[in-house]
Protein backbone atom coordinates (compact mmCIF):
# COMPACT_ATOMS: atom_id res chain seq x y z
CA UNK A 1 0.00 0.00 0.00
CA UNK A 2 1.16 3.55 -0.70
CA UNK A 3 2.12 5.81 2.23
CA UNK A 4 -0.46 7.64 4.28
CA UNK A 5 -0.40 11.42 4.69
CA UNK A 6 3.00 12.82 5.69
CA UNK A 7 1.24 15.92 7.03
CA UNK A 8 -0.44 13.94 9.82
CA UNK A 9 2.25 11.30 10.36
CA UNK A 10 3.54 13.02 13.49
CA UNK A 11 0.13 13.38 15.12
CA UNK A 12 -0.65 11.62 18.38
CA UNK A 13 -4.06 11.35 19.94
CA UNK A 14 -5.09 14.30 22.11
CA UNK A 15 -3.17 14.03 25.39
CA UNK A 16 -6.06 15.79 27.16
CA UNK A 17 -8.66 13.29 25.97
CA UNK A 18 -6.22 10.43 26.63
CA UNK A 19 -5.97 11.51 30.25
CA UNK A 20 -9.76 11.36 30.54
CA UNK A 21 -9.63 7.73 29.39
CA UNK A 22 -6.85 6.98 31.90
CA UNK A 23 -8.86 8.69 34.65
CA UNK A 24 -11.87 6.55 33.79
CA UNK A 25 -9.74 3.41 33.77
CA UNK A 26 -8.58 3.96 37.36
CA UNK A 27 -11.73 5.60 38.72
CA UNK A 28 -9.83 8.84 39.29
CA UNK A 29 -11.44 12.22 39.89
CA UNK A 30 -11.08 13.66 36.41
CA UNK A 31 -9.53 17.13 36.60
CA UNK A 32 -7.89 16.73 33.20
CA UNK A 33 -10.37 17.41 30.37
CA UNK A 34 -12.06 20.76 30.96
CA UNK A 35 -15.75 20.02 31.27
CA UNK A 36 -18.07 20.71 34.24
CA UNK A 37 -19.86 18.03 36.25
CA UNK A 38 -22.89 20.26 36.87
CA UNK A 39 -25.96 20.90 34.74
CA UNK A 40 -26.45 23.70 32.20
CA UNK A 41 -28.94 26.44 33.10
CA UNK A 42 -32.42 25.00 33.53
CA UNK A 43 -33.94 27.43 31.02
CA UNK A 44 -31.76 25.95 28.27
CA UNK A 45 -32.66 22.39 29.27
CA UNK A 46 -36.36 23.24 29.35
CA UNK A 47 -36.16 24.71 25.87
CA UNK A 48 -34.28 21.63 24.64
CA UNK A 49 -37.13 19.41 25.85
CA UNK A 50 -39.60 21.55 23.90
CA UNK A 51 -37.44 21.53 20.77
CA UNK A 52 -37.51 17.72 20.58
CA UNK A 53 -41.25 17.97 19.87
CA UNK A 54 -40.89 20.75 17.30
CA UNK A 55 -39.67 20.92 13.72
CA UNK A 56 -35.92 21.48 14.13
CA UNK A 57 -34.60 18.08 13.08
CA UNK A 58 -33.27 18.88 9.61
CA UNK A 59 -30.39 21.06 8.43
CA UNK A 60 -30.32 24.63 9.62
CA UNK A 61 -28.85 27.25 7.28
CA UNK A 62 -25.26 26.15 6.71
CA UNK A 63 -23.66 29.13 8.45
CA UNK A 64 -26.16 29.05 11.34
CA UNK A 65 -29.86 29.37 12.03
CA UNK A 66 -31.09 32.94 11.56
CA UNK A 67 -32.37 33.40 15.12
CA UNK A 68 -29.18 31.90 16.59
CA UNK A 69 -26.96 34.27 14.58
CA UNK A 70 -29.14 37.21 15.56
CA UNK A 71 -28.92 36.22 19.23
CA UNK A 72 -25.12 35.90 19.02
CA UNK A 73 -24.88 39.30 17.31
CA UNK A 74 -27.05 40.99 19.92
CA UNK A 75 -25.22 39.44 22.88
CA UNK A 76 -21.74 40.14 21.53
CA UNK A 77 -22.66 43.69 20.56
CA UNK A 78 -23.43 44.29 24.23
CA UNK A 79 -20.04 43.03 25.39
CA UNK A 80 -17.85 43.97 22.44
CA UNK A 81 -19.37 47.41 22.02
CA UNK A 82 -20.00 47.51 18.28
CA UNK A 83 -22.72 46.45 15.83
CA UNK A 84 -22.37 42.98 14.31
CA UNK A 85 -24.29 41.99 11.19
CA UNK A 86 -25.74 38.50 11.79
CA UNK A 87 -25.90 37.83 8.06
CA UNK A 88 -22.48 38.95 6.90
CA UNK A 89 -20.22 38.87 9.98
CA UNK A 90 -21.04 35.56 11.75
CA UNK A 91 -20.59 31.89 10.92
CA UNK A 92 -21.86 29.26 13.37
CA UNK A 93 -19.53 26.28 13.72
CA UNK A 94 -19.31 22.91 15.47
CA UNK A 95 -17.60 24.30 18.54
CA UNK A 96 -14.73 26.74 18.72
CA UNK A 97 -12.44 23.89 17.62
CA UNK A 98 -13.95 24.03 14.16
CA UNK A 99 -14.10 27.83 14.33
CA UNK A 100 -10.32 27.97 14.79
CA UNK A 101 -9.71 25.45 12.01
CA UNK A 102 -12.00 27.30 9.60
CA UNK A 103 -10.27 30.58 10.46
CA UNK A 104 -6.82 29.08 9.85
CA UNK A 105 -7.83 27.55 6.52
CA UNK A 106 -9.43 30.84 5.47
CA UNK A 107 -6.36 32.97 6.25
CA UNK A 108 -3.25 30.88 5.60
CA UNK A 109 -1.61 29.33 2.57
CA UNK A 110 0.72 26.32 2.74
CA UNK A 111 4.13 27.56 3.85
CA UNK A 112 2.79 30.59 5.74
CA UNK A 113 3.96 31.16 9.31
CA UNK A 114 1.66 31.58 12.32
CA UNK A 115 2.64 32.92 15.76
CA UNK A 116 1.49 30.83 18.71
CA UNK A 117 2.10 31.70 22.36
CA UNK A 118 3.49 28.80 24.42
CA UNK A 119 2.02 27.21 26.52
CA UNK A 120 -0.89 26.73 24.15
CA UNK A 121 -4.04 24.65 23.75
CA UNK A 122 -2.88 21.55 21.91
CA UNK A 123 -5.12 22.05 18.86
CA UNK A 124 -3.31 25.21 17.71
CA UNK A 125 -0.18 23.42 16.56
CA UNK A 126 -2.28 20.79 14.82
CA UNK A 127 -4.42 23.49 13.15
CA UNK A 128 -1.28 25.07 11.73
CA UNK A 129 0.04 21.75 10.41
CA UNK A 130 -3.32 20.78 8.87
CA UNK A 131 -3.37 24.18 7.15
CA UNK A 132 0.15 23.63 5.83
CA UNK A 133 1.39 26.52 7.97
CA UNK A 134 4.47 26.67 10.18
CA UNK A 135 4.04 27.67 13.84
CA UNK A 136 6.42 30.22 15.40
CA UNK A 137 6.29 29.77 19.17
CA UNK A 138 6.68 32.71 21.55
CA UNK A 139 7.10 31.72 25.20
CA UNK A 140 4.86 32.93 27.99
CA UNK A 141 7.17 32.84 30.99
CA UNK A 142 5.93 31.16 34.23
CA UNK A 143 4.70 31.84 36.84
CA UNK A 144 3.05 35.08 35.61
CA UNK A 145 3.10 33.94 31.96
CA UNK A 146 4.20 37.30 30.60
CA UNK A 147 6.02 37.60 27.28
CA UNK A 148 9.15 39.41 26.16
CA UNK A 149 8.19 42.16 23.70
CA UNK A 150 11.46 41.83 21.78
CA UNK A 151 11.03 38.07 21.39
CA UNK A 152 7.51 38.69 20.11
CA UNK A 153 8.73 41.23 17.55
CA UNK A 154 11.42 38.77 16.46
CA UNK A 155 8.56 36.41 15.60
CA UNK A 156 6.77 39.18 13.66
CA UNK A 157 10.00 39.90 11.79
CA UNK A 158 9.63 36.44 10.23
CA UNK A 159 6.57 37.84 8.39
CA UNK A 160 3.84 35.53 9.69
CA UNK A 161 0.39 35.55 8.15
CA UNK A 162 -1.43 35.35 11.49
CA UNK A 163 -1.10 35.25 15.26
CA UNK A 164 -3.28 33.02 17.47
CA UNK A 165 -4.35 34.69 20.72
CA UNK A 166 -6.10 32.65 23.43
CA UNK A 167 -7.47 35.13 25.95
CA UNK A 168 -8.14 34.19 28.73
CA UNK A 169 -5.53 31.54 28.13
CA UNK A 170 -5.82 27.78 28.25
CA UNK A 171 -3.82 26.22 29.96
CA UNK A 172 -2.32 28.89 32.23
CA UNK A 173 -5.28 31.20 32.91
CA UNK A 174 -3.48 34.36 31.79
CA UNK A 175 -5.65 37.37 31.00
CA UNK A 176 -3.75 39.68 28.65
CA UNK A 177 -3.68 43.30 29.80
CA UNK A 178 -4.83 46.11 27.56
CA UNK A 179 -1.20 47.25 27.32
CA UNK A 180 -0.06 43.79 26.19
CA UNK A 181 -2.87 43.60 23.66
CA UNK A 182 -2.02 47.06 22.34
CA UNK A 183 1.59 45.97 21.86
CA UNK A 184 0.36 42.96 19.85
CA UNK A 185 -1.99 45.23 17.90
CA UNK A 186 0.79 47.65 17.02
CA UNK A 187 2.93 44.79 15.73
CA UNK A 188 0.01 43.29 13.80
CA UNK A 189 -0.52 46.65 12.10
CA UNK A 190 3.18 47.19 11.46
CA UNK A 191 3.70 43.76 9.89
CA UNK A 192 0.20 43.38 8.37
CA UNK A 193 -0.79 40.23 10.29
CA UNK A 194 -4.22 38.73 11.00
CA UNK A 195 -5.08 37.95 14.63
CA UNK A 196 -7.20 34.84 15.29
CA UNK A 197 -8.63 35.03 18.81
CA UNK A 198 -9.90 32.16 20.93
CA UNK A 199 -12.15 33.80 23.51
CA UNK A 200 -14.18 30.87 24.85
CA UNK A 201 -13.44 31.91 28.46
CA UNK A 202 -14.48 35.53 27.88
CA UNK A 203 -16.95 35.46 30.81
CA UNK A 204 -14.74 33.54 33.25
CA UNK A 205 -12.39 36.26 34.50
CA UNK A 206 -11.47 36.97 38.12
CA UNK A 207 -11.26 40.34 39.85
CA UNK A 208 -9.44 42.65 39.38
CA UNK A 209 -8.71 41.41 35.84
CA UNK A 210 -10.81 42.44 32.85
CA UNK A 211 -11.27 40.76 29.49
CA UNK A 212 -10.58 43.08 26.55
CA UNK A 213 -11.80 41.90 23.14
CA UNK A 214 -8.87 42.30 20.76
CA UNK A 215 -11.14 43.45 17.93
CA UNK A 216 -12.15 46.51 20.00
CA UNK A 217 -8.65 47.98 19.95
CA UNK A 218 -8.18 50.89 17.50
CA UNK A 219 -7.90 49.64 13.92
CA UNK A 220 -8.04 45.94 14.85
CA UNK A 221 -11.56 45.00 13.84
CA UNK A 222 -10.54 44.73 10.19
CA UNK A 223 -7.80 42.16 10.91
CA UNK A 224 -9.34 40.20 13.82
CA UNK A 225 -11.10 36.85 13.47
CA UNK A 226 -12.94 36.23 16.75
CA UNK A 227 -13.60 32.58 17.62
CA UNK A 228 -15.70 31.56 20.58
CA UNK A 229 -18.32 29.07 21.71
CA UNK A 230 -21.15 28.48 24.14
CA UNK A 231 -19.42 25.46 25.70
CA UNK A 232 -17.86 27.05 28.78
CA UNK A 233 -20.23 29.97 29.33
CA UNK A 234 -23.34 27.76 29.52
CA UNK A 235 -21.73 24.44 30.58
CA UNK A 236 -22.69 22.68 27.34
CA UNK A 237 -19.34 21.41 26.07
CA UNK A 238 -21.00 18.41 24.42
CA UNK A 239 -23.32 20.54 22.31
CA UNK A 240 -20.44 21.76 20.11
CA UNK A 241 -21.83 25.19 19.30
CA UNK A 242 -19.26 27.78 18.31
CA UNK A 243 -18.99 30.77 16.05
CA UNK A 244 -16.66 33.07 14.14
CA UNK A 245 -17.13 36.84 14.08
CA UNK A 246 -15.13 38.76 11.47
CA UNK A 247 -15.48 41.39 8.72
CA UNK A 248 -17.70 40.34 5.79
CA UNK A 249 -14.87 39.60 3.33
CA UNK A 250 -13.32 37.19 5.84
CA UNK A 251 -16.62 35.61 6.89
CA UNK A 252 -17.46 35.00 3.23
CA UNK A 253 -14.40 32.73 3.05
CA UNK A 254 -15.03 31.16 6.47
CA UNK A 255 -18.59 30.24 5.42
CA UNK A 256 -17.28 28.31 2.42
CA UNK A 257 -14.60 26.48 4.41
CA UNK A 258 -17.11 25.64 7.15
CA UNK A 259 -19.60 24.32 4.59
CA UNK A 260 -17.10 21.72 3.37
CA UNK A 261 -15.79 20.87 6.84
CA UNK A 262 -19.05 20.09 8.64
CA UNK A 263 -22.01 21.47 6.60
CA UNK A 264 -23.52 22.92 9.76
CA UNK A 265 -23.95 22.83 13.53
CA UNK A 266 -26.81 20.85 15.10
CA UNK A 267 -30.13 22.57 14.35
CA UNK A 268 -32.08 21.55 17.48
CA UNK A 269 -29.22 22.55 19.76
CA UNK A 270 -28.95 25.97 18.13
CA UNK A 271 -32.65 26.50 18.73
CA UNK A 272 -32.43 25.44 22.38
CA UNK A 273 -29.36 27.58 23.08
CA UNK A 274 -30.94 30.83 21.88
CA UNK A 275 -32.56 31.29 25.29
CA UNK A 276 -29.11 31.25 26.92
CA UNK A 277 -27.75 33.88 24.55
CA UNK A 278 -30.56 36.16 25.74
CA UNK A 279 -29.66 35.93 29.44
CA UNK A 280 -29.15 39.26 31.20
CA UNK A 281 -26.13 40.59 33.07
CA UNK A 282 -27.17 38.80 36.25
CA UNK A 283 -26.30 35.44 34.69
CA UNK A 284 -22.73 36.50 33.85
CA UNK A 285 -22.26 37.99 37.33
CA UNK A 286 -23.48 34.71 38.81
CA UNK A 287 -21.09 32.78 36.56
CA UNK A 288 -18.13 34.88 37.66
CA UNK A 289 -19.09 34.44 41.33
CA UNK A 290 -19.50 30.69 40.90
CA UNK A 291 -16.07 30.24 39.33
CA UNK A 292 -14.46 32.64 41.81
CA UNK A 293 -15.76 30.39 44.60
CA UNK A 294 -14.47 27.23 42.89
CA UNK A 295 -11.07 28.80 42.27
CA UNK A 296 -10.73 29.81 45.92
CA UNK A 297 -11.85 26.41 47.22
CA UNK A 298 -9.40 24.55 45.02
CA UNK A 299 -6.37 26.86 45.30
CA UNK A 300 -6.77 27.10 49.07
CA UNK A 301 -6.76 23.31 49.16
CA UNK A 302 -3.60 23.10 47.06
CA UNK A 303 -1.97 25.60 49.43
CA UNK A 304 -2.86 23.47 52.45
CA UNK A 305 -1.32 20.44 50.77
CA UNK A 306 1.77 22.45 49.85
CA UNK A 307 1.61 22.01 46.07
CA UNK A 308 3.02 25.12 44.34
CA UNK A 309 0.83 26.62 41.61
CA UNK A 310 0.13 29.76 39.63
CA UNK A 311 -2.98 31.83 40.31
CA UNK A 312 -5.16 31.87 37.17
CA UNK A 313 -6.54 35.27 36.21
CA UNK A 314 -9.22 33.74 33.99
CA UNK A 315 -10.53 30.40 32.66
CA UNK A 316 -10.62 27.45 35.09
CA UNK A 317 -7.21 25.81 34.92
CA UNK A 318 -4.24 25.88 37.27
CA UNK A 319 -0.66 24.86 36.54
CA UNK A 320 0.76 22.88 39.47
CA UNK A 321 4.53 22.50 39.92
CA UNK A 322 5.24 18.78 40.52
CA UNK A 323 9.03 18.94 40.27
CA UNK A 324 9.47 17.78 43.89
CA UNK A 325 8.39 14.28 42.87
CA UNK A 326 11.36 13.86 40.55
CA UNK A 327 9.67 12.31 37.51
CA UNK A 328 11.63 12.60 34.28
CA UNK A 329 8.36 12.21 32.34
CA UNK A 330 5.34 14.27 33.33
CA UNK A 331 3.18 11.88 31.29
CA UNK A 332 4.29 8.98 33.49
CA UNK A 333 3.67 11.18 36.52
CA UNK A 334 0.09 11.85 35.38
CA UNK A 335 -0.51 8.16 34.74
CA UNK A 336 0.77 7.36 38.24
CA UNK A 337 -1.28 10.22 39.68
CA UNK A 338 -4.44 8.70 38.23
CA UNK A 339 -3.59 5.12 39.23
CA UNK A 340 -2.16 5.59 42.74
CA UNK A 341 -3.54 8.92 43.95
CA UNK A 342 -6.85 8.86 42.08
CA UNK A 343 -6.74 12.28 40.41
CA UNK A 344 -6.64 12.90 36.65
CA UNK A 345 -4.34 15.65 35.35
CA UNK A 346 -2.80 16.71 32.03
CA UNK A 347 1.01 16.69 31.64
CA UNK A 348 2.24 20.25 31.16
CA UNK A 349 4.64 19.25 28.40
CA UNK A 350 1.67 18.78 26.06
CA UNK A 351 1.13 22.55 26.16
CA UNK A 352 4.71 23.84 25.94
CA UNK A 353 6.94 24.04 22.89
CA UNK A 354 9.89 24.54 25.25
CA UNK A 355 11.36 21.50 27.07
CA UNK A 356 9.16 21.90 30.16
CA UNK A 357 8.43 19.02 32.50
CA UNK A 358 7.58 20.62 35.84
CA UNK A 359 3.86 21.18 35.56
CA UNK A 360 0.55 19.38 35.39
CA UNK A 361 -2.69 21.13 34.48
CA UNK A 362 -5.69 20.63 36.76
CA UNK A 363 -9.09 22.20 36.27
CA UNK A 364 -11.67 23.26 38.83
CA UNK A 365 -14.93 23.46 36.85
CA UNK A 366 -16.48 20.99 39.28
CA UNK A 367 -18.97 20.82 42.12
CA UNK A 368 -17.65 21.43 45.62
CA UNK A 369 -18.00 17.73 46.44
CA UNK A 370 -15.86 16.78 43.44
CA UNK A 371 -13.15 19.31 44.24
CA UNK A 372 -13.10 18.31 47.90
CA UNK A 373 -12.81 14.65 46.91
CA UNK A 374 -9.86 15.47 44.64
CA UNK A 375 -8.18 17.53 47.37
CA UNK A 376 -8.70 14.71 49.88
CA UNK A 377 -6.90 12.32 47.54
CA UNK A 378 -4.14 14.82 46.80
CA UNK A 379 -3.54 15.34 50.52
CA UNK A 380 -1.83 11.92 50.61
CA UNK A 381 0.10 12.41 47.38
CA UNK A 382 3.51 12.20 49.05
CA UNK A 383 2.62 8.82 50.55
CA UNK A 384 0.78 7.34 47.56
CA UNK A 385 2.73 8.51 44.51
CA UNK A 386 5.48 5.96 43.79
CA UNK A 387 8.99 7.09 43.03
CA UNK A 388 9.89 6.73 39.38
Amino acid sequence: MTDLSLRTAGFTDSVIRRMTRISNKYGAVNLSQGFPDFQPPQEILDRLAEVTKEDFHQYATTWGAQNFREAVAEKQKKYMGYDIDPNSEITVTCGSTEAMMAAMLSVTNPGDKVIVFSPFYENYGADAILSGAQPIYVPLIPPEYNFDAEVLEDAFRQHPKALILCNPSNPCGKVFTREELQLIADLAEKYDVYVITDEVYEHIVYEPYKHVYFSTLPGMRKRTICCSSLSKTYSITGWRLGYVIAPPEIIDRVKKVHDFLTVGAAAPLQEAAVVGLKFGDDYYRWLQEKYTHMRKLFLDGLDRIGLPHNVPQGAYYVMVDMSEFGYASDLKLCEALAEYVGVGAVPGSSFFREPENRYVRLHFAKQDETLNAALERLSDIRKKLPKE
